[in-house]
Parts: structure tokens; C-alpha cells; sequence
């Protein structure tokens, strides 16, 4: 038996136990491998899904062009379908995602557009308008919007669901997934739970998304958005593909937990996984209290980790992040007796006022906030070339000058790892603890301060 092409492989993934990355786990829980898939990872189901759709509308017409934002998985799904029904791929995606993701999208053909991560989805140059700009400029193009196209939930009813359902012959107890589109953990979890109500549907978040508090007070708020890492899982708006009504309950895994369980996917469990996959089964560890001996946990671990060789997977990144555990001081060591919260200044603040702020609390630098969010910094270097260039900027609001926001960093970071973050151009860096919700900056001084203590 053969197929007549590559598309017809997609789907009918293994099932594998896991053992000992899960071993102070009660239950027993299995992984949806979906490496297995043509394009590597479980968003060949739904790009599929999404194109036939779009054909049988008449949305998608011979020789044309797909543009999509995306964090390269889709792009890969979309462009594999590409090149089988001949049609043109154009993708934006983020400056966060690994590079090796936009080699494979190349490698197909495709166009990429890499856009900056840390600017709201309304931003002209956020990858979501770049790619709704490009859909109405380019002639003959169809945009799938991966986030709001309900055919991308309809994939995962019509497939992963049943698929899931057969596998464990109806005696899984409990789906985690982390949530990006919603696709995946909506379109599942509904056939699920019409087969069974008592499945419980748990979707991974991660810090720096709106998913976790939306679900759990339904108020979307800005302040729990801010830069992350982590790939695939979390967003800074609500896609139309996430049913909160589906999913019983949210966990949030920070970076740096998810990136060492990724790594320890592979070294324990042999199966090579990509970043989403690694904070999923963290995320379980957290919940673990919710698992009995009877339970049967289904997890989907959603890419492959040759994705991320470059990250996770790579040493020198790991620890440049702060990752890996070394010996020595931390930054919890360097907060030492700060006070929290973090003091900031809107970005409506003139110039003139926020100099008399950083005076009056000895501050060389602050972040500045649009909306409580974090969106730049400035320092006193800053303002005196702003001020000396042209005086009439003191009157100027601080956003007109303010740089690049400062880096995050988890609050068990060592001091080396630190030090490599503060540079020139970034002279400070901030410090998150996530157990108490509080963010601390760190400067130059900090780290030569607790050094030569």
C-alpha cells in the first residue's frame, strides 16, 4: 500500500507512555506524539483542514497566495499543502521564534517576514497586521487567520479527537494541551467531552498571557502581558478558536520550567519535542494533585525539537538565559531587601517631569508603561542627549524617546547570566518572581555591589 501524495500521511499519530519525567505522578499519562506528522508537528492537521475549506468557498483560487502570521508550525503545514495544490506562500512571523523554523518555511518556497515580537496585534508592524496588510496588497491572495478560521477547531474535532478517543478506548480521564490558537485543545476537547462530560480539559499557559485570568474572572487585562519566551502557547489577545466553555481550567508555566523540561523529555523519555511540549508536561507535574492512580492523561506534545537546536537545545543559549542551574549567586540574591512592586512611569509623563521623578528617587533609569504594560525604558543618559539635542523635548511625552524595554529574566537567574544581559544599550534588567507576583529591576551596580560585598 502507498499514498498518492505526502497530504494523505497527516493524522493517525502514535499514543506513548511516559515514564520517568512523570514518575511522582499517580496516573497514567500518554503522549499524542504529533512529530509523526509530514511537517513535523499537529499544525499539519488543521492548515490541511483550513485550505480544503477555503477551496470549497471559493476564498482559495488556482495559483494563489497564502499569507499567514505564524510562529512557523502552521506556516510549515500550510506550505507543505502549498506545494502539493500549487499555490505561493507568504509568512510573517516573530523575531523570538527560532531561526531554524524559518529555514524549513524557506526551504519550501516560502516568503518570510520576521516582525518584532514586543508590540500589541493593532501595531502596524506586529505580524497579525503585517500579514492583513500583505493579504490586501498581494492580488489573488487568501489569508487563513489561523486564529479566528473555525476550521482550524473543526481539524481537531473531526481528527485528533477521535483519534485520542479510539487510542485509549475511551478511558482517558483528563486532555492537556497548551493554548496558542485554541485550535487544538477547543476542537479536541469538544468531541471529548460529547463522549464522555466528566473529561476534564486543561490548557498551559504561560506568564506574559491573558488566558489563565480571562478564564478565571473574564477580564482581559493588559498587565498580564508582557514579553516571554516560551514558543507556541499564550497570547496577548482572545482568539475566536479558544471556547473558554470547553476548557475546565488554565496553568501557567514560567520559561524557564518549560525550557528544562523540554530537555528532559528528551533525555528521559527518548521522544525529541519541541518548547510547548516541555511546559505542557511541567504543567501536569503542577497539577499533579489533581490525578488519581485510576486517571488516564492524555498530552499532546506538539512539535519536534529539531526546531529549536538553536534554543533550548543549545547550551550557550540556555545559559546566556539564565537556564541552566549553576552554583553562586542568583538573582534572588541581588534583590535581596528591594521593595516591590517595580516603580514606573506612563509614557504620557513628559520628559521634564520624569527627570524630576528619577532625581527625587535616585534613579538612573525607569521603565515606562502604556496601560500598566511595560512597553519601553529610559534612562538618564537618555534624557540629557534628548534635552541638550532639542530643549523643547522636556515638554515631550517620554514615549517619544524612550528605548527598548528591558529584558526579563526569573528571579533564580545567576549573576553571570545577568551580567550578559546588561549591556551598553541595555543598562538594566528586570527581575520577575512569579510565586509572589512581584517584578524587581537590577542594574550594573546591583551585580558589582553583591560581587564585592
Amino acid at each position: 500500500m502507498w499514498y498518492s501524495n505526502i497530504l494523505e500521511t497527516i493524522g493517525n499519530t502514535p499514543m506513548v507512555q511516559l515514564n520517568k519525567v512523570v514518575k511522582d505522578i499517580p496516573a497514567t499519562v500518554l503522549a499524542k506524539v504529533e512529530t509523526f506528522n509530514p511537517g513535523n508537528s499537529i499544525k499539519d492537521r488543521m492548515a490541511l483542514k483550513m485550505i480544503e475549506d477555503a477551496e470549497k468557498a471559493g476564498l482559495l483560487k488556482p495559483g494563489g497566495t497564502i499569507i499567514e502570521g505564524t510562529s512557523g508550525n502552521t506556516g510549515m503545514g500550510l506550505a507543505i499543502a502549498a506545494v502539493i495544490k500549487g499555490y505561493k506562500c507568504i509568512f510573517t512571523s516573530t523575531d523570538k521564534q527560532s531561526p531554524e523554523k524559518f529555514a524549513a518555511l524557506r526551504a519550501y518556497g516560502a516568503e518570510v517576514i520576521v516582525c518584532p515580537t514586543d508590540v500589541d496585534p493593532e501595531d502596524p508592524r506586529s505580524y497579525y497586521s503585517v500579514s492583513s496588510r500583505l493579504e490586501k496588497e498581494v492580488p489573488n491572495s487568501w489569508k487563513p487567520n489561523q486564529y479566528d478560521n473555525l476550521s482550524n477547531q473543526a481539524a481537531h474535532y473531526a481528527s485528533t479527537g477521535p483519534e485520542i478517543w479510539q487510542q485509549t478506548e475511551g478511558k482517558i480521564t483528563h486532555f492537556v494541551a497548551g493554548v496558542g490558537t485554541g485550535g487544538t485543545i477547543t476542537g479536541t476537547g469538544r468531541y471529548l467531552k460529547e463522549q464522555n462530560p466528566n473529561i476534564k480539559i486543561m490548557g498551559i499557559d504561560t506568564y506574559g498571557s491573558i488566558f489563565k485570568k480571562y478564564k478565571e474572572t473574564g477580564i482581559f487585562d493588559k498587565n498580564e502581558i508582557y514579553p516571554y519566551v516560551t514558543e507556541g502557547i499564550g497570547e496577548d489577545f482572545l482568539p475566536q478558536n479558544v471556547d473558554f466553555n470547553i476548557i475546565d481550567l488554565f496553568e501557567k508555566v514560567t520559561d524557564k520550567d518549560a525550557a528544562v523540561m523540554t530537555r528532559r523529555i528528551v533525555q528521559e523519555e527518548g521522544i525529541w519535542v519541541g518548547n510547548s511540549s516541555g511546559a505542557a508536561i511541567q504543567g501536569i507535574l503542577q497539577l499533579g494533585h489533581h490525578f488519581t492512580k485510576d486517571d488516564v492523561v492524555v498530552v499532546v506534545f506538539v512539535d519536534h525539537g529539531i526546531r529549536y537546536t538553536g534554543k533550548m537545545f543549545n547550551n550557550e543559549w540556555m545559559m546566556k538565559m539564565g537556564y541552566l542551574d549553576k552554583s553562586g549567586i542568583t538573582a534572588a540574591d541581588l534583590v535581596g531587601n528591594k521593595q516591590g512592586n517595580l516603580i514606573t512611569v506612563e509614557g504620557t509623563t513628559t520628559v521634564g517631569a520624569v527627570a524630576m521623578m528619577m532625581q527625587e528617587h535616585n534613579f538612573s533609569q525607569m521603565p515606562v508603561t502604556e496601560d500598566g504594560r511595560i512597553v519601553g525604558a529610559i534612562s538618564e543618559s537618555k534624557i540629557m542627549q534628548a534635552v541638550v539635542a532639542d530643549p523643547a523635548l522636556k515638554n515631550a511625552a517620554v514615549k517619544e524617546i524612550m528605548q527598548n524595554a528591558f529584558p526579563f529574566a526569573d528571579i533564580s537567574t545567576p549573576v553571570d547570566a545577568l551580567s550578559k544581559m546588561i549591556t551598553h544599550e541595555t543598562p538594566a534588567v528586570l527581575v520577575k518572581d512569579f510565586k509572589v507576583d512581584k517584578t524587581y529591576i537590577i542594574t550594573r551596580y546591583d551585580i558589582i555591589n553583591a560581587l564585592t560585598a
